[in-house]
């Protein structure tokens, strides 16, 4: 079982992130994380007892300091479009700006090892905004949401790949939802 996060684990997945941001997950062998980290690789099995472990662990972490920014953002705002706009709007700025994102966006959704991850974390954020979705008077808002949370994905996507936020893809998506359903 995994130690508790301390300056070591830590420093593994700070390494991690640098790494996978630079070569994808492909490129996040335990060697090149141990050399990045500058320890030896007894120390990362110290801390995590295979790969698989350790990716999850890095994934988990950089979701949640997404969320950890899209939860500072919307603050005490009720359900609604508001705190909807707010929300994604936050959190497409923070992939832009968070390292990563590309590896854990965009590779982890073919990465096995991931996959289960992936689909929690999906069914997490769409439950946190289907009460937004409801407000907004749409019908079946867990599946209203799922395919908002698929959107926003594709634009952090393009975003990320043009460097700079999509104002025209932002604006597509704000009048998607905001339309009258029905």
């Amino acid at each position: 079982m995994p130690r508790p996060a301390e300056p070591g684990r830590n420093a593994l997945l700070d390494a991690g992130a640098d790494v996978a941001a630079r070569n994808g997950l492909a490129g996040l062998s335990v060697n090149a994380v141990v050399q990045a980290a500058g320890m030896a690789k007894g120390t990362f099995y110290h801390h995590f007892p295979d790969r698989r472990s350790y990716v999850v662990a890095l994934h988990r972490r950089y979701h949640d300091e997404l969320t950890t920014l899209v939860l500072a953002a919307i603050g005490e705002l009720e359900p609604g479009p508001a705190r909807l706009h707010t929300g994604l709007a936050a959190y497409l700025d923070a992939c832009l700006a968070t390292r990563g994102t590309k590896a854990f966006l965009a590779q982890s959704r073919t990465d096995a090892d991931l996959l289960d991850e992936v689909t929690a974390r999906n069914q997490l954020v769409a439950a946190m905004i289907a009460p937004d979705i409801e407000k907004l008077g749409w019908g079946n808002p867990p599946a209203v949401a799922h395919l908002v949370i698929a959107m926003v994905a594709e634009i952090a996507l393009a975003e990320l790949y043009s460097g700079a936020a999509r104002p025209d893809l932002r604006a597509a998506l704000t009048a998607l939802i905001d339309r009258t359903p029905g």
